[in-house]
């Protein structure tokens, strides 16, 4: 569709690459009975000649991949991606390298999304890629082999739909509305955990090991990635706000705490990350 030089950014991913041909990008939307857990699906083809680089930050949900065509390659694990795995929440920034023929799906989980359908502590695969084998679920085993073997886009999100569906737990509803209240919190800049813990009628020790196993991460570790995103966020919709001030409305102690932050969740710092790519929030947007 487009010819891309230097840099691209499409979700989560920013595209380092030499003339990497961008067949098709889509953005689908869940059926109702999902849509609380499940933020969006996606999907990329491309088409490269030659080798290319895809940087990924952390993003505050979680992700289910699966490779239709060629795997990314981790830089930093020096290891290719399964052909399909469950993606814990991230700490950091992770360098990914293709050559030819991409084709993947993802399902983007809401932040306590993914615990509706997988019985485990999310916690439990922080910063990691777990396949259907390591989880023992002969189903998922199976809509791997589906996916990888259909071309059409529609069967494709339907197969998918149909393996949520029939895995969709009732959530102790409880816990689910504490975290999500929490969520909200830390989405508009609260970061105090004795406060968050309070608003969620736990202690701080319950409300730390809960929120873990809903979201994946602890709620220090959560909030300084929406953080980032919301910076991000920032930065897309504002472009001429100026350092100073976006790291005061981000929550930053100060212009250097968030060039800090930047530089261990994205590699960059914000100057660097705006040359590199156009700002995106996928949390935000």
């Amino acid at each position: 569709m487009s010819l891309f030089y230097n840099s691209i950014s499409w979700q989560n991913c920013t595209f380092v690459g030499i003339y990497c041909l961008m067949e098709e990008f889509k953005e689908i939307q869940p059926s109702a009975l999902l849509a609380p857990y499940v933020k969006n699906y996606w999907l990329l083809k491309t088409a490269c000649d030659s080798p290319a680089l895809a940087r990924t930050v952390p993003m505050g949900m979680m992700n289910l991949i699966f490779h239709r065509g060629d795997c990314l390659f981790s830089v930093h694990d020096n290891e290719l991606h399964p052909r399909a795995f469950l993606s814990g929440q991230e700490k950091t920034f992770a360098d990914l390298e293709y050559t030819g023929q991409v084709n993947m799906i993802s399902v983007v989980f809401r932040p306590v999304g993914a615990k509706a359908f997988f019985d485990l502590p999310m916690n439990k695969i922080n910063n990691l890629r777990v396949t259907a084998g390591d989880l023992e679920n002969k189903e998922l085993a199976a809509l791997e082999q589906s996916l990888t073997s259909t071309e059409n886009d529609k069967l494709c999100i339907l197969l998918i739909e149909q393996f949520l569906l029939k895995r969709l737990s009732r959530l102790a509803e409880c816990n689910l509305k504490r975290i999500e209240t929490s969520i909200q919190l830390i989405n508009a800049g609260q970061t105090d955990i004795s406060l968050l813990a309070d608003t969620a009628c736990l202690s701080t020790k319950q409300f730390q090991r809960v929120f873990s196993e809903y979201v994946g991460s602890n709620p220090k570790e959560f909030s300084r990635t929406i953080r980032f995103q919301k910076a991000l966020h920032i930065l897309e919709t504002r472009p001429q706000i100026s350092l100073t001030t976006l790291a005061y409305e981000c929550g930053y102690f100060d212009q250097s705490h968030m060039i800090k932050e930047f530089k261990t969740l994205s590699g960059y710092t914000p100057g660097e990350y705006l040359v590199a790519c156009p700002p995106h929030s996928d949390y935000f947007s």
